[in-house]
């Protein structure tokens, strides 16, 4: 209710202000025509109306638009100066006092509306510190001016200055220099930064931006020139003048046509929703969006509750810009809860009526982009969790390993050389005593075979100190069947990796002596880019199936948990191939 009565009081009071434009500008055009003292000083009627009432209408219609953005009231406050400022030649001193005191008043507003479009905001140091030197010319030099400057002296028929104090005109005619080479400067340094602005400005920005700040370029210049043809005293200073005039009513043109823009943008919107009804509409879903917002660098994120963050089309985590950064984020929500993130150009933020009928649109498709996204988030961490169970299984493999070397099998090897030491310094004659000895050191040798067998299988030492094709080497030596091993490794890979293709290679060449009926296998191991490649191939009766028992299984469980794949080819009659590929970037 509030909210509807603040925006009833806003459209009464913009009705009264352009209502007191129109009588501004018929007050000013009677003035123009009858009651003037040098009609060539002023500019032509059309023109005074031209460039006062459209700044007002282009004013009231930002002004309404974006009530927050000062734009809209400072092209109204520029309109009224602009008319304010053909009163100085007025053949009554109260108007002329008035429009001299207003005479340049709005130049500032002008140059406002073009440092600060779109945002209404001055953004760095530089564009304050060039507005402040503009006021400071047109209101406390203009006012030292009026302080000591007599218009009658050289003009009979001149109103006179209400707001003179003692005449000085040397001191007024430095005034009036001293103005125009800063207000040059000023026009110089600001041209410079709008180019400089525009050439710089992203794909988005330039969109919104280019033709106020074009037509601000071209009206700055064009005036300044006007300034120098005047100072020079050419005799063209009446045809730049009327030039100039035409230029500065191109400004408030050029500002309603980015807010037509704008408007018509939201068109895009109805586009947008029909594209998203199509059936394959999601897989382009941010192509989408960022045709209808015209942000070629649009990207999107997923919001992903069960970890408070927000995840890419694939379950990735994605960072937000931080703010005052080069992008910006835009939150999009329903029913109370994130949905989605868009992360885009700056410059969409004033135009937010867009952006937010873009996310209205498409905020059921969002929603159900976000439930994918999210089942991608969590078989990411399930397969990352994967990982860290068999780096966990390899690092207790390594453990248990490592202790059953060198604690149990170092003892049992001590106990074997003392009963060795034992049989040999035995007295001759106790014959009953060494046969015992003897089967004693023979079981512990045995025994020690078994153990070392079992660490082998557990984890093998000559992995861990020697490398993957070393222990390939020996695991094809000591198979049961002739294996031919074919390498082409030139560095170490994760311990994960080697391990599990180590077991591979082992379970291959185990259940091709049990069951292939093989005459012999054939092993290779290699790099191809950041993946490792291993093939285990045999020439038996085939007929193996990855489902049919627990070994295969295994093997697919343990490479598919580093992300890597398995693949068995095993037609009957023709042999079994093993293929498995790990990502080892």
């Amino acid at each position: 209710m509030a909210d509807r009565t603040q925006h009833r009081e806003l459209n009464a009071w913009l009705i009264a202000l352009g209502g007191l434009g129109l009588l501004s500008g018929v007050g000013v055009s009677w003035v123009a025509s009858r009651a003037v003292v040098h009609p060539s000083k002023i500019p032509s009627l059309p023109i005074i109306l031209l460039v006062g009432w459209s700044f007002i209408g282009s004013g009231l219609l930002s002004w309404r638009a974006r009530p927050d953005n000062r734009l809209g009231p400072v092209m109204v406050l520029t309109g009224f100066t602009w008319f304010a400022s053909v009163l100085e030649e007025g053949n009554n001193s109260v108007v002329a006092t008035i429009g001299a005191v207003f005479a340049v008043a709005f130049l500032a507003g002008f140059l406002y509306i073009g440092l600060s479009f779109p945002s209404g905001r001055l953004p760095t140091a530089l564009d304050r510190a060039l507005m402040a030197v503009a006021l400071g010319l047109v209101t406390i030099v203009q006012l030292a001016w009026l302080l000591c400057y007599d218009p009658t002296a050289d003009c009979d028929r001149c109103a006179a200055n209400l707001l003179e104090v003692t005449r000085d005109d040397a001191l007024a005619n430095a005034l009036v220099q001293f103005q125009r080479i800063a207000g040059l400067a000023v026009i110089a340094v600001a041209v410079s930064l709008l180019a400089v602005r525009l050439i710089r400005s992203s794909r988005p920005q330039r969109r919104a931006v280019i033709p106020v700040l074009l037509a601000e370029i071209v009206a700055l210049s064009v005036f300044a020139a006007s300034v120098v043809v005047d100072a020079l005293h050419t005799g063209q200073s009446d045809a730049y003048g009327h030039v100039a005039g035409y230029a500065l009513a191109v400004v408030p043109v050029a500002v309603l046509v980015a807010f037509l823009q704008r408007q018509l943008a939201r068109g895009a919107v109805a586009g947008l929703v029909v594209e998203l009804g199509e059936p394959r509409a999601a897989e382009g879903l941010a192509a989408a969006l960022s045709r209808a917002l015209g942000d070629p660098s649009l990207s999107l994120g997923y919001w992903f509750p069960a970890e408070f963050r927000y995840v890419d089309s694939d379950g990735k985590p994605v960072e937000l810009p931080e703010p005052g950064s080069e992008r910006m984020a835009t939150v999009v929500e329903r029913g109370g809860q994130p949905v989605a993130v868009l992360i885009h150009d700056p410059a969409l933020q004033h135009n937010a009526e867009l952006v937010e009928s873009v996310c209205a649109a498409a905020g059921l498709t969002l929603e159900n982009e976000r439930l994918q996204a999210e089942l991608r988030a969590r078989l990411s961490d399930l397969q990352a969790s994967r990982a860290r169970l068999v780096e966990a299984t390899e690092a207790e493999r390594r453990r248990i390993e490592r202790d059953l070397h060198d604690g149990t099998q170092q003892r049992l090897v001590s106990i074997a050389m003392s009963l060795g030491l034992l049989e040999l310094k035995m007295p001759m004659g106790v014959s009953q005593a060494r046969p015992i000895v003897h089967e004693a050191r023979e079981s512990l040798k045995a025994a020690l075979a078994e153990l070392r067998e079992l660490t082998q299988g557990i984890h093998p030492t000559i992995l861990t100190e020697r490398g993957l094709p070393t222990a390939l080497d020996e695991l094809c030596r000591r198979a049961a069947l002739p294996a031919q091993l074919q390498l082409d490794l030139d560095r170490r890979l994760p311990d994960r990796v080697e391990s599990a293709a180590y077991f591979v290679v082992s379970e291959a060449l185990t259940n091709a002596a049990k069951h292939s009926h093989a005459s012999e296998v054939r092993v290779t191991a290699g790099c191809s880019g950041e993946v490792l490649i291993v093939e285990v191939a045999d020439d038996g009766i085939g007929g193996a199936d990855v489902g049919s028992g627990t070994g295969l299984r295994g093997l697919a469980d343990r490479v598919e948990a580093l992300g890597g794949t398995l693949t068995v080819t095993s037609p009957l009659g023709r042999g079994t191939m093993l293929r498995a590929e790990f990502p080892c970037g």
